[in-house]
């Protein structure tokens, strides 16, 4: 069972641990939800983006049904896709992800990115050239229609994802409910250690996806293969993976390793009874490389106003 719990500024209860389930295996996605929370993962990470809300409520639900879990056990999030920026898509956003899941609220909703597309269900709109259809949308004004959801009780929550610091100073600025999470890619080689200590200042809660960064050793930028990962894996009689979402969880962040094997998931929650050395950990943080450790640059969305990597992330 799933043992660490983080308390989010507004009270809400998050869990340390998630599923990511971020698009790539659709025909996989009903199975890999239903022995998560068989295994007794109890936060599931989605998006509208990803096309697979509804198999993911499929899955929840089946598994409310069995008795396995009552709906105010699952951790669900879900996030808002750039082309529904505009203050009058947010609602209907929400809504279509909330009769996907067939459910009656998230408990996590967030802005997937701080650029905008063109408004509409066109989720990447593109011209005649097939460009991007980018849009001049303000994020401030999003984040005032996601205050509204929370206040009809569509979402319990909400935070943001792929923000840059300047960008989170932003919304606070103007901000009547404080988002209690950035969800940001975050694993050894990108360790965004500013990032981190900036979103801990605040109250935020930093989110990591891409934990360990992908497993395959055809990726050159994944960290699995790392000399200091094996050693320490070896010494703490742990999987290289494993350490990796230790070491996050000691900086006090969530992890949402995405994976579809039951038995890798079974060992991605094995991460609650060891601990990383102070040394050790300061070891895997010299590990950084960078913004030349991201894997999910977004580039195509680089001359947007909002783009959040052009400057200090």
């Amino acid at each position: 069972m799933v043992s660490e719990i983080i308390v989010l500024n507004n009270g809400e209860k998050m869990p340390a641990l998630g599923l990511g389930t971020s698009g790539g295996y659709e025909n996989e996605v009903k199975q890999a939800v239903r022995d998560a929370l068989d295994l007794g993962y109890r936060h599931i990470d989605t998006a509208h983006f990803y096309k697979n809300e509804k198999e993911i409520g499929e899955a929840v639900n089946e598994k409310i049904k069995e008795g396995v879990v009552k709906r105010e056990d699952v951790f669900l999030v879900s996030k808002l896709w750039n082309s529904f920026h505009g203050e009058n898509m947010v609602q209907p956003a929400l809504k279509r992800t909330l009769a996907d899941l067939g459910v009656d609220y998230v408990d996590l909703y967030l802005i997937h990115w701080p650029f905008a597309y063109k408004d509409g269900w066109d989720l990447e709109p593109r011209d005649s050239k097939g460009q991007l259809i980018l849009s001049d949308s303000d994020f401030t004004k999003t984040w005032k229609a996601m205050e509204e959801c929370v206040k009809l009780g569509l979402a319990k929550s909400i935070g943001l994802s792929n923000f840059n610091r300047k960008q989170i100073q932003r919304i606070l600025d103007i901000a009547e409910i404080k988002p209690v999470t950035n969800q940001v890619e975050c694993h050894p080689y990108l360790a965004i250690k500013e990032h981190v200590a900036f979103c801990q200042a605040k109250g935020i809660v930093v989110t990591a996806y891409r934990p360990i960064a992908g497993q395959s050793k055809l990726n050159d930028i994944s960290p699995i293969n790392d000399p200091l990962i094996q050693r320490l894996a070896e010494k703490h009689g742990k999987s290289p993976a494993q350490i990796m979402l230790r070491l996050q969880l000691q900086r006090g962040i969530v992890v949402i390793p995405k994976s579809t094997n039951k038995q890798r998931m079974k060992s991605n929650m094995e991460i609650f009874d060891f601990q990383l050395s102070a040394d050790e950990v300061e070891a895997l943080l010299k590990l950084d490389k960078g913004d030349a450790g991201r894997t999910i640059p977004m580039k195509e969305c680089q001359p947007h106003r909002d783009y959040p990597f052009n400057g200090e992330f």
